[in-house]
């Protein structure tokens, strides 16, 4: 069965649009709060070594405290990004970010393992849609000429989100303790949501038909049945392929993101200060690999989404490969560069990913079809990877755990392959 070409027709024959100086405000302060997102979910791994300390944590308990705000996203982001749709995505990012702001505030307030980990969760709620909706509002005030770069762009922010959570929450913590890092990143988003409520219009964003951005902008949803969207989400068998793919390469992201940390300070005997300052810079590594490999993505798949899934399998196969080499050498400069390496592409398919299910669903419901994917990212990915790299390292030791993260690569690989077969004939 091959994808029909109405399905890609929207690859080809957009007449240039000009962007105007609004939109890049809005992607400014979505970017902001993307950011805000991150440092809020990430902050965590910067702390895992106090809290193990001060509560005699496991490292399964530990894992389940990052897993937790992962599970929370990709089991409401569906619903809250339907609700965004119908009901304003604009106001919609507000609330979000005020819930995980002050949810993080309560973090730093936890006395024992069930509050904080009943904080986590709550962090999860209000951050369960906001890459959807965020991605969304972006998607509809961009030409789609530029949706890879401009949406790996965006979500390169959850890697430079999770560099400051980690780098800003380790020095906070060797200073004040580790609640103070949780206290710090709640009032950066409380500052920034704020901010964004003055600034965002959402008769300017979401109304007009574009006028003011210049623009287009999404179709109503609020007459659209629930059985309707579920169809229009599912109706490819590529659209399939890329949930699935995309969320199984997120497992490495997942397990990487809450353990470098960790395992910086076990194999490197780094003081917690440091090992969280080395873990951004590698973080870092990935939010300059997703831009740039949106951007190839880009240039190198114009008009042909065949190819976009082959680039996007490349980066995957790269990331395995490189990461596989990394744990090949002892503790030293030649490994943190491969794992630095393995890092630029771990998230490279975030934009051709978001590019391929914006361009094969209707833009009525691009939130809740960014929600979808997100529901891959988090349940295949980000939730299971911290989580099992976890139970993995108290069985068979970090290092060990770590080793066995390139498989997911491989996965997702065979899933866009799948996926690839179905666009065949299809240039």
């Amino acid at each position: 069965m091959a994808v029909n070409m109405q399905e890609i027709a929207c690859y080809v024959g957009e007449r240039p649009q000009r962007i105007r100086g609004y939109a890049w405000v809005i992607f400014a302060l979505t970017f902001g709060l993307l950011l805000s997102d991150y440092m809020s979910r990430q902050v965590l791994s910067a702390v895992f070594p106090q809290i193990k300390a001060e509560w005699g944590l496991s490292d399964t308990q530990l894992g389940a405290l990052s897993g937790v705000v992962s599970l929370a996203v990709g089991i409401l982001a569906f619903p809250i990004s339907l609700a965004a749709d119908r009901w304003g995505r604009v106001r919609s990012v507000t609330i979000m970010a005020a819930i995980w702001s002050f949810a993080t505030l309560l973090c730093g307030l936890s006395h024992n393992y069930f509050t904080l980990l009943s904080a986590r969760f709550l962090v999860g709620v209000g951050e369960a849609a906001y890459a959807s909706v965020g991605m969304a509002i972006l998607i509809s005030m961009f030409p789609s000429r530029h949706t890879s770069t401009v949406a790996g762009a965006f979500m390169a922010g959850s890697m430079v989100g999770s560099v400051m959570g980690i780098g800003f929450g380790g020095s906070l913590a060797s200073q004040f303790g580790w609640r103070s890092a949780f206290v710090g990143m709640a009032i950066f988003g409380i500052a920034l949501t704020l901010l964004y409520m003055t600034v965002a219009s959402p008769a300017r964003i979401e109304g007009a038909k574009g006028q003011s951005t210049g623009t287009r902008q999404p179709d109503s949803l609020a007459t659209v049945r629930v059985r309707d969207v579920l169809r229009d989400l599912f109706s490819s068998p590529v659209l399939i392929c890329v949930y699935i793919g995309s969320g199984l390469q997120l497992f490495i992201n997942g397990g990487l993101l809450a353990w470098l940390p960790s395992f910086l300070n076990r194999a490197y005997d780094m003081p917690l200060s440091k090992a969280g300052g080395v873990a951004a810079i590698f973080v870092l590594c990935g939010a300059c690999g997703m831009p740039l490999c949106g951007a190839l993505s880009d240039r190198m798949g114009r008009g042909s989404p065949r190819r976009k899934m082959l680039l996007a399998i490349t980066f995957n196969l790269a990331c395995g490969a490189l990461l596989f080499a990394a744990f090949q050498f002892p503790a030293g400069s030649a490994q943190l560069t491969l794992i630095a390496l393995a890092m630029f592409f771990s998230a490279g398919i975030m934009g051709p990913a978001g590019t391929m299910v914006a361009n094969l669903t209707p833009k009525a419901i691009h939130s809740t079809a960014m929600a979808t994917l997100a529901l891959a990212f988090n349940l295949l990915g980000l939730a299971p990877g911290s989580v099992v790299t976890g139970v993995l390292a108290d069985r068979l030791g970090l290092t060990p755990a770590l080793q066995l993260l390139p498989l997911a690569s491989v996965a997702s690989t065979v899933v866009l392959l799948i996926g690839v077969r179905y666009l065949r004939g299809e240039r």
